[in-house]
């Protein structure tokens, strides 16, 4: 089973010279907690809600001036649609990641891959079991 049997499509994304308010509110009305950040179809970058609370909020940028790639992480890690389920699982607990965008082999954003999609779409389910368990390991504080 490849990834693009299990992946959302249609993801909704925001560009790099939005704001983090608009970022947010997107967020909110999607219920979800990390949006791609994309210039067209290329990835460049993913922003979560925590980004924007630890290192916008935190340090009193203001939301309607903040743009969404001064917060943004950058390099993201990312899988192909043809990767098989078990090796994005097992990305995912290495890197203790929950969600994981999706690319084409001409690394075009297609889709993004939860967690929750190995729990409940993938047939081998020892995948998601340990892929939730690494990523439930304690990780180090980052104080950089």
């Amino acid at each position: 089973m490849t990834i693009r049997d299990i992946m959302t499509r249609d993801v909704q994304v925001v560009g790099p010279n939005d704001t983090i308010r608009k970022a947010a509110q997107l967020m909110d009305q999607l219920n979800v907690g990390v949006l791609p950040v994309c210039d067209g179809a290329k990835l460049l970058g993913m922003i979560t809600d925590r980004d924007i609370t630890v290192r916008a909020t935190s340090a009193g940028m203001a939301p309607d001036q903040c743009k969404v790639s001064e917060v943004m992480t950058t390099e993201p890690r990312f899988c192909y649609e043809d990767d098989p389920v078990n090796d994005v699982a097992r990305l995912m607990g290495d890197q203790q990641i929950r969600r994981v965008p999706v690319v084409d082999r001409d690394e075009r954003l297609v889709g993004i891959v939860s967690l929750g999609d190995l729990a409940t779409d993938a047939k081998d389910d020892r995948a998601a079991g340990s892929a939730l368990e690494q990523i439930s390991s304690p990780s180090e504080p980052d104080r950089g």
